[in-house]
């Protein structure tokens, strides 16, 4: 099993960064990778696009209100790797500022572990960077 996380501070009080990424559907407000959102399933299946026209399918296995978590699974997406899972979280760091985790556990599929872990490092990193530009943009 492979691993891969990134994290970021953010200058705001998590509930209002929880507020921006915290619904299952809400990617395309803050991860430029994915345009297109469309959640089905009651809001537990997330069907995803990103600029290539590729399709990643997602499940919500665990949402934590409290806790400002989520967890998700893959179901179907062009990357090499089986058993993914995935969470994202928004902690309290102190005097109003948050701290955004972004973690994932996987299983390389015909790839080097080495190839999944670099590949899934950058998208969170990417994506962590994404949040704290796009946040400080909006807020």
């Amino acid at each position: 099993m492979a691993t891969a996380s990134a994290s970021i501070e953010i200058s705001a009080p998590p509930e209002q960064v929880w507020q921006l990424i915290g619904g299952f559907g809400s990617l395309p407000d803050w991860l430029p990778y994915i345009p297109q959102s469309e959640l089905s399933e009651g809001g537990r299946v997330r069907r995803l696009t990103n600029p290539n026209g590729d399709t990643i399918v997602e499940r919500l296995i665990a949402f934590d209100q409290a806790a400002r978590s989520y967890t998700y699974a893959i179901v179907r997406a062009p990357f090499p790797v089986t058993n993914y899972l995935s969470t994202i979280r928004v902690s309290e760091t102190g005097g109003g500022r948050s701290r955004v985790e972004w973690s994932g556990e996987f299983t390389p599929s015909g790839v080097t572990e080495q190839f999944v872990t670099q590949l899934f490092q950058r998208i969170y990193t990417d994506g962590v960077n994404a949040l704290a530009a796009r946040y400080a943009a909006k807020h």
